[in-house]
């Protein structure tokens, strides 16, 4: 059983480094970087602050690893999703699309709407924010390349996909499966149709 402090029977330390993380994301998922508070943290973790701070030296330490965690979550989500749906890169354009409008993540998305707000006003989150983005666009540039666009026309095509995929998370929010779904596939015929 777990006390307050976050420590077994034992003594043995259960709610670690990683824990905090998580639950910070949470909160700014939920209020934004105001809401990332030590105490709101160790409240959703069911311990006291003390043990806060064995794991981090202050707020702001715990700020930056959210951000390193996001960042490091999101670059690795692209290339994992990058690589998925087939050998072309067609299909994988259009299993990048799918993932992303099939699966609705409100948690997800609330995390990366709360990050990039923050962006507006912290330069480490700037920095992370420019990093996934700079990652993400070179990366579905790369697929329209060997779908034969040149470089400038892959890029200008990435970014209107990618435009597409954070949009349409918005937009659809309340629309009927059926109406969304095709209103995606149209989508998605527009974005991997390549005329050479």
């Amino acid at each position: 059983m777990t006390d307050v402090s976050g420590r077994d029977a034992s003594g043995r330390d259960l709610i670690g480094r990683d824990s905090w993380i998580e639950a910070g994301l949470k909160e700014l998922g939920h209020g934004g970087v105001e809401a990332v508070r030590v105490e709101v943290v160790a409240q959703r973790l069911g311990v006291t602050k003390g043990g806060f701070y064995r794991r981090f030296k202050d707020r702001r330490a715990l700020l930056d690893a959210i951000l390193e965690a996001w960042q490091r979550g999101r670059i690795a989500a692209i290339e994992k999703q990058a690589e998925l749906g087939g050998p072309s890169a067609r299909e994988r354009l259009r299993s990048l699309i799918r993932l992303y409008s099939e699966r609705l993540n409100p948690e997800g998305i609330a995390i990366e709407l709360a990050v990039r707000q923050w962006a507006r006003s912290d330069a480490a989150a700037a920095a992370a924010v420019a990093s996934v983005d700079a990652t993400r666009l070179r990366i579905v540039a790369q697929l329209y390349q060997m779908l034969g666009l040149a470089a400038d026309d892959a890029q200008a095509r990435a970014l209107l996909f990618y435009s597409f995929i954070f949009g349409q998370s918005l937009i659809f929010l309340e629309s009927a499966a059926r109406r969304r779904a095709i209103l995606t596939a149209v989508c998605a015929d527009l974005l991997t149709e390549v005329n050479r």
